[in-house]
């Protein structure tokens, strides 16, 4: 077996990411991800990355949106 070259992690990606958003009707967005969840280990666009219809755990807990 040869030895494999170390693997960068995934919040240190260089190329161009896409968002990994997808919305309730799984529908995915295609905009260029600028944020990355430490939680999921995913990637989103600046729209999505708090929307808790596309990212859940992009939602504080105990925070559920809307006015107050």
């Amino acid at each position: 077996m040869q030895p494999q070259p170390a693997r960068e992690p995934l919040h240190e990606r260089k190329e161009q990411q896409a968002c990994e958003g997808v919305s309730f009707l799984d529908e995915p967005c295609n905009e260029a991800a600028s944020v990355f969840c430490d939680r999921c280990e995913r990637w989103f666009c600046a729209a999505h990355a708090e929307d808790e219809e596309w990212h859940a755990c992009g939602v504080e807990a105990g925070e559920e949106g809307g006015e107050g």
